[in-house]
C-alpha cells in the first residue's frame, strides 16, 4: 500500500465497525440528497433525513459539538423544507425556485450571527475549546445554517452558502480523521457548483413535478 493510503486508512485502525460502517451509509444517503437537490427534486429530503440521522449519532460519539447541532438543524430543516417544497401556488403548480429578497438577505445574516452566538456559547459551556478545529467548526455551522435554511424556502443563494461551507469542510473531515466525509464534502462541492448553475437556469419557471 501506498503511504499516502495508509495514512488516510489508518485513522480508522481503532474505530469500531459499526461506526465505520455507518459513516459509509451515511455518507451514501448524503451524497444522494445533494444529487437530489441539484435536480431540484423532492427526494433531497428523505434521503437527507437518513444521512443527518445517522451523522447526529456519529458526531455525538465523536464529540463534535457543532457538527452534530449541524446535522440535527439539519433533520428539522427537511421536515420543513418538505412541507414548502411541496405546497402549490395554485391547483397544477409547486413552489418554484426563486432569488432571496432584500428582506431574506437580512434574515440569513441574522441567522449567521445567531448561529455563531449560539455555537460559541455550547462550545463555551462544554469547554470545548480544545482545538483549532473548534473555532473554524462554528463558522461552517453558522454558513450551513443559512445554506439549509435558504435551501427549504428553494432559494438560489443557497448554493453558494453550500460551496462556500463544502470548501472548508474537505481540509477539515480530514484533518479531523474521517476521511469518507471530506471525500463526500469534495463530492459536494462539484455537485453545489453545478448545482447553483442548474437551479439558475429554472429561475422562476412554474413547476408540475417534484420528480424531476
Amino acid at each position: 500500500m501506498s503511504p499516502i493510503f495508509d495514512w488516510f486508512f489508518a485513522q480508522y485502525a481503532e474505530v469500531p465497525a459499526h461506526l465505520i460502517v455507518l459513516e459509509l451509509i451515511g455518507v451514501f444517503f448524503g451524497f444522494l440528497s445533494v444529487w437530489f437537490s441539484k435536480q431540484d427534486n423532492i427526494l433531497v429530503y428523505p434521503t437527507g433525513i437518513i444521512s443527518t440521522a445517522i451523522f447526529v449519532y456519529i458526531l455525538a460519539v465523536y464529540g463534535l459539538l457543532g457538527d452534530m447541532m449541524i446535522n440535527a438543524y439539519y433533520f428539522a430543516m427537511s421536515i420543513y423544507g418538505w412541507y414548502i417544497w411541496t405546497r402549490k401556488v395554485d391547483a397544477t403548480h409547486y413552489t418554484p425556485i426563486t432569488k432571496a429578497t432584500k428582506t431574506e438577505n437580512k434574515q440569513s445574516i441574522y441567522i449567521f450571527i445567531a448561529t455563531l452566538i449560539f455555537v460559541f456559547a455550547v462550545y463555551e459551556f462544554y469547554d470545548k475549546w480544545n482545538s483549532w478545529t473548534a473555532y473554524v467548526d462554528t463558522i461552517t455551522t453558522a454558513i450551513f445554517f443559512v445554506g439549509m435554511w435558504l435551501m427549504a424556502k428553494k432559494k438560489l443563494e443557497n448554493w453558494i452558502y453550500w460551496i462556500i461551507g463544502d470548501l472548508i469542510s474537505v481540509p477539515l473531515y480530514l484533518y479531523k480523521g474521517l476521511v469518507f466525509t471530506s471525500f463526500q464534502y469534495l463530492l459536494f462541492t462539484i455537485i453545489a457548483i453545478y448545482g447553483y448553475r442548474a437551479w439558475k437556469r429554472n429561475l422562476n419557471i412554474p413547476e408540475t413535478s417534484l420528480l424531476n
